[in-house]
């Protein structure tokens, strides 16, 4: 009769299989080498639950506590994955996992649902796994400066995400119209990767307050701008946008709007029509006007005051005026002649 082993550690089996050694030789004990045999198909399996003893061990030492929040914080050591060990830590509501080499976001992800921010942003994460469309508590998901090519459209289901970061992952460049559906998003950063136009789903996400799309290969905004009635903070400096459209003035709550580093030869005269305009920056665009600002007040004033921001802008639209009105004069003694 052969004694059956029960699960345990690494030490207590050994010290169950030596104990049985040391006994009297009876028939229905297992011989040296059958428990060195059992021993040794045993070994990885339970070399495997130590490692995951120990693996948790270190990620229990991870786990702080700030402003009510039970958060896991890595950094800078090396996890290129996380064991599934992390599972006994179902109550954590943050991860701030950074520059851990971390290659994939664990399958088991969607069990994790107190998970209110989930932070693995400069890592080599390569992939967003389907399953983090069950977060649906999740208000912050930040994975910039990954190697992220796709969004899966089951991120959509993560219906409290408020602010969503995907920047410098360098090979993005499309996202689902599903994303459209994140009703409560109002911060989006896509910057640094390879837009050519702004996403359906981006001008159809009725919150959205606040869009960086810097860094892309951008080479016009589409008519639609106008549905983010809700935008105030656009960035989109660093691309290759050669005009802007019409509708761009009916974007009533747009106080920030960068536009430096593109190919503009024009500003639209309906900008000045903008009244909540608070900052631009037209700086390093081939623009066709020279303009000069009008002299400061003060020194206060002249420190202030942006090259090519709100004052510029006024000024290039009243000399873009200006030089149309003697065009057109111009044009009417022409005629009458």
């Amino acid at each position: 009769m052969m004694i059956p082993l029960q699960a345990g550690s690494i030490s207590s089996r050994m010290v169950f299989l030596l104990t049985l050694r040391s006994r009297p030789s009876i028939m229905s004990l297992p011989s040296l080498p059958y428990c060195h045999a059992v021993l040794f198909q045993e070994l990885p399996r339970l070399v495997r639950i130590w490692e995951e003893r120990v693996s948790l061990t270190k990620l229990k030492e991870k786990v702080t506590r700030e402003d009510g929040r039970v958060i896991l914080k890595i950094e800078k050591e090396e996890w290129k994955s996380l064991p599934s060990s992390l599972l006994k830590l179902n109550q954590l509501q943050e991860w701030q996992i950074h520059r851990t080499g971390l290659l994939k976001i664990p399958e088991f992800i969607g069990r994790f649902q107190n998970l209110i921010v989930l932070d693995l942003s400069r890592n080599i994460i390569s992939e967003i796994p389907r399953g983090i469309g069950l977060l649906t508590r999740l208000q912050e998901l930040i994975l910039s400066y990954n190697k992220i090519k796709t969004v899966p459209k089951e991120l959509s289901n993560c219906a409290s995400l408020e602010k969503l970061e995907l920047a410098v992952n360098r090979d993005i460049c499309d996202l689902p119209q599903e994303l459209s559906s994140l009703l409560k998003l109002t911060h989006l950063d896509l910057s640094m990767n390879q837009f050519t136009t702004i996403p359906p789903a981006v001008l159809n996400m009725p919150a959205l307050e606040w869009l960086d799309m810097g860094s892309n290969r951008l080479e016009q905004l589409p008519d639609a701008i106008e549905r983010m009635k809700s935008l105030h903070t656009f960035w989109l400096q660093r691309n290759q946008i050669t005009c802007l459209p019409e509708t761009i003035s009916n974007m009533k709550n747009l106080g920030t709007i960068v536009l430096s580093n593109n190919k503009l030869q024009d500003i639209p005269l309906c900008m000045g029509e903008m009244e909540n305009l608070r900052f631009v920056n037209f700086r390093d665009n081939p623009l066709k006007l020279e303009v000069t600002l009008p002299p400061s007040e003060s020194v206060d004033e002249e420190e202030e005051r942006e090259l090519f921001g709100l004052q510029f802008m006024h000024t290039y639209i009243q000399e873009s005026r200006r030089k149309a009105d003697v065009w057109i004069q111009s044009g009417n003694k022409i005629f009458v002649l």
